[in-house]
């Protein structure tokens, strides 16, 4: 168990870490890569996961826009990546202390500082995966969960806690597919003989958390295709300069895109940074491996270990040759696969145990010389080497204001009066008022369905293609917007945005095209009688539900966890008076 004391500790160093890297963020919204928020989002088929495209934000677009009826929504998204900082220090800082009780409260702390400080966390922040850290962050968690809950299988509340992280974690369905792998893993490391039962009720329960994403994509969801093969090439391990791929994936570094790395893992510091995270963990493995540690803690820790041990081998391993060519192909065979093809992801099953291993090397300092030089040394060699990821990554996370126009279009569309479709074509822009490239905030800014490509292009090579329908709408626009065409595919409404860098205006302006609404950033023309389109009723409904499954999974474990502790501190409060 952890301490009552250790508690406020890591929660205090959580909020420090996090305040030191997300500070910048407050006070307007996030438009760069992937990270888009909003003043408000809507429910829409998009957000549900049952538009055309595959569910990839499932259900953390839904999330957003329920919450951003009550909240801001750039607020929103801010407290959840900071909550998540936060709270991956607290659970990967708890999981040291209970695997490694021998370093103390030191211990905890270092690992609590490693899992916040890290290579990953910079460049999925750069990249937009706000999502994606949340799932990262309740791995820790999820390990002490399973271990309370082989302990006291029968208990209702274990249970439901876990459920809730479980569902948490997978406000991503990368997230929900760690939280899964990292809670089976847990529960079959134990020596119980009912882990096979036990492991097959996480799985049953982990559905019950990922219902939004499974059902959106059962539905039918992402029908545009993608070229397996060209996808592993683009979103594969990067190497870093003189890593190469094994020791890029030793040292958590090596996102895809060159483009969302912090600046000093450029450059050959890259590999003096993944030395020192390295002799962290190597001083704090032989130590473990050294220590007469509890025979029921011992079998967790050499799981956690396996795990990262296979999580480094199959990323390094297809980051290029054979290796790469077999995820290629399982991308084209099976559907919806293109989910791992990022595999640099999954390096976040490593953190487990290298929370672990840097409270193994405290202990180990400890015995030489005090807590404090044996934290402080630890630290030390896991910040340094990271001088950038504080204040927004070095500055480069800064929010943004929308334009005026913004506000007022999206004032101006209603929900059931046809689709809206962009141009410029595509949904990656550069926008004049932000500070490089984002996906477009249409689809979130406004209450009808926006029509989107859904087309990926990396280093000019087509990954994802175009969604047939999205295409057709494109294709009308540009051979001159015939407004009988575009009603035909729904279109009701043709945004024309004009503050993107190196953008076009419409080629064509035809009669029966209405301009609505035409300002410096943004101009509106209506198309009348739309055809209708969308999601049925049915799909509607089943999207809905299993959201609010997800949803009450969290709520229910967090009334479990709270009634929990308020009992543990009436039965504290009363032993005490007792004495």
């Amino acid at each position: 168990m952890t301490t009552p004391r250790l508690l406020p500790i890591l929660y205090g160093v959580g909020a420090v870490l996090a305040a030191v890297i997300l500070a910048p963020l407050y006070g307007g919204h996030l438009l760069y890569r992937d990270a888009v928020s909003t003043p408000r989002s809507f429910v829409t088929d998009a957000a549900l996961g049952i538009g055309p495209l595959a569910p990839r934000a499932a259900p953390q677009d839904w999330f957003v826009a329920v919450t951003s009826t009550v909240v801001d929504g750039g607020i929103v998204v801010a407290v959840v990546l900071t909550a998540a900082l936060a709270c991956a220090a607290v659970g990967y800082g708890r999981l040291a202390a209970r695997l490694v009780p021998g370093a103390g409260r030191t211990g905890a702390v270092a690992a609590a500082v490693v899992s916040v400080w890290n290579p990953f966390v910079a460049e999925r922040l750069l990249q937009g995966h706000w999502g994606l850290l949340v799932g990262f962050a309740a791995l820790g968690w999820i390990v002490v969960a399973a271990a309370d809950l082989v302990a006291q299988p029968l208990s209702l509340v274990r249970w439901l806690q876990l459920g809730a992280l479980l569902a948490a974690a997978g406000l991503t369905p990368t997230g929900s597919v760690l939280a899964l792998v990292t809670g089976v893993v847990a529960v079959a490391a134990s020596e119980t003989g009912h882990r096979l039962r036990l492991s097959a009720a996480v799985v049953a329960l982990w559905v019950c958390s990922a219902l939004p994403w499974l059902v959106a994509a059962a539905i039918g969801g992402g029908s545009a295709g993608s070229d397996g093969r060209a996808g592993v090439a683009a979103f594969g391990l990067r190497p870093e300069p003189g890593l190469g791929s094994w020791g890029t994936a030793l040292g958590l570094g090596g996102i895809w895109n060159s483009d969302a790395v912090p600046a000093s893992r450029t450059i050959w510091w890259a590999a003096v940074a993944t030395l020192c995270l390295l002799l962290v963990v190597v001083a704090g493995s032989v130590t473990l491996w050294r220590s007469r540690i509890d025979s029921h803690r011992r079998p967790l820790i050499r799981a956690s270990a396996a795990l990262a041990v296979v999580a480094v081998v199959v990323v390094a391993a297809t980051a290029s040759g054979p290796g790469r060519s077999a995820l290629g192909m399982l991308v084209d065979a099976v559907p919806s696969a293109g989910l791992v093809r990022d595999t640099q992801k999954f390096l976040a099953l490593t953190m487990p145990f290298i929370a672990v291993a840097t409270a193994g090397a405290v202990m180990a300092l400890r015995r030489h010389v005090p807590s404090g030089f044996a934290l402080a040394a630890v630290a030390l060699l896991v910040v340094a080497p990271l001088p950038d990821l504080g204040w927004g990554v070095g500055g480069r996370i800064t929010p943004v204001h929308y334009p005026a126009d913004w506000a007022r279009v999206a004032a101006i569309v209603p929900a059931d009066s046809g689709a809206v479709a962009l141009w410029p074509p595509g949904t990656v822009r550069d926008y004049t008022f932000a500070d490089g490239v984002s996906l477009d905030p249409a689809p979130r800014m406004l209450r009808a369905p926006v029509i989107e490509s859904g087309e990926l292009r990396v280093d000019g090579v087509v990954v994802d293609r175009a969604e047939p329908g999205a295409a057709e709408v494109d294709r009308a626009l540009h051979d001159g917007a015939d407004p009988a065409t575009l009603a035909a595919l729904g279109v009701g409404w043709v945004l024309v945005e004009r503050d993107v860098r190196g953008g076009v205006d419409l080629p064509a302006r035809p009669a029966g095209l209405t301009p609505v609404f035409a300002g410096a950033d943004l101009e509106l023309l209506r198309v009348e009688g739309p055809a209708a389109a969308g999601a049925t009723a049915a799909a509607r409904v089943s999207a809905w539900t299993a959201h609010l499954v997800w949803a009450a999974l969290i709520v229910a474990g967090g009334l479990a966890a709270g009634t929990a502790a308020a009992r543990r501190g009436l039965i504290g409060a009363t032993r005490r008076r007792a004495r």
